[in-house]
């Protein structure tokens, strides 16, 4: 029996009786189409290796055209000035000022006696007298302008405010009750208005209040012992005389103050 190699009856021949699930045959039986398909591949991968300089070259050169023909399309177009609108209710120019003696200077050169042509001013030519580039005779009919002289640039003086709230402890002065805290304590036993309740049992209410840069109290608090004695303690300060305020610095300061003020009891 003859065989023909291009075709695939000599795989079953050689392969009768083995396994044919096996690679080995599954390979050769598809040897043909598994070559076509690669030599066809390589053939396309060839091809378009060898056309694509080709291409580049044609697209390349066809966009360097298109540039060219905008770049001879584009023209310089020149815009008029803009026409400025005349600025309106303007005040008129200053009177030019009047005219004075002037002198030309004539700047020294070193030359020869025979080569001077012009000489320069004397020292007496240039007394009250301005120094130019030319002679210019002053016009003594003119009238006399005289501006008033300036004070100069003013040194301004920053002062910085101390708005900080500080305690007695705290400050190098203390603030104070006119005349002392003896009249301070007098002051509040001829004004305090005690409580008419007879059962009153006395005893001791603690003030706070801030002693402000005008000697003037502000946020009181008080801590009472009843019988309207806070009312009273806050009344009594509000109508106070102003303090002497505290002092840091050499300066007048905030400062919050405390004070025990005694009550005797009614039964007293």
């Amino acid at each position: 029996m003859k065989l023909d190699l291009f075709k695939k009856q000599w795989l079953d021949i050689v392969f009768e009786g083995r396994n044919k699930s096996y690679g080995a045959y599954d390979l050769r039986k598809k040897n043909v189409n598994t070559t076509l398909r690669a030599l066809l591949i390589g053939a396309v991968v060839f091809s378009l290796a060898v056309a694509t300089p080709k291409l580049v070259e044609f697209f390349g050169s066809s966009s360097d055209d298109e540039d060219m023909s905008l770049n001879k399309k584009i023209t310089t177009v020149k815009l008029p000035p803009k026409e400025e609108k005349p600025k309106e209710n303007l005040p008129p120019p200053p009177p030019p000022p009047p005219k004075v003696d002037q002198v030309k200077f004539v700047k020294p050169v070193v030359a020869k006696t025979e080569e001077i042509t012009e000489e320069p001013p004397k020292m007496k030519d240039l007394e009250e007298k301005k120094i130019g580039d030319k002679d210019i005779k002053g016009d003594p009919d003119a009238d006399l302008r005289l501006e008033p002289p300036g004070d100069g640039p003013k040194q301004v003086e920053v002062v910085e405010e101390d708005n900080n709230l500080y305690n007695t402890a705290g400050v190098e002065v203390k603030p104070e009750f006119p005349g002392g805290i003896d009249k301070f304590y007098k002051y509040v036993a001829n004004n305090f208005e005690h409580p008419e309740d007879e059962g009153f049992p006395g005893g001791k209410l603690f003030v706070q209040f801030t002693v402000e840069k005008d000697g003037s109290l502000t946020d009181i608090r008080v801590r009472d012992i009843g019988y309207g004695t806070k009312a009273a303690a806050e009344k009594l300060l509000r109508k106070c005389p102003r303090w002497t305020p505290a002092e840091q610095n050499g300066k007048k300061v905030r400062c919050s103050y405390t004070l025990p003020i005694t009550l005797q009891a009614n039964s007293e």
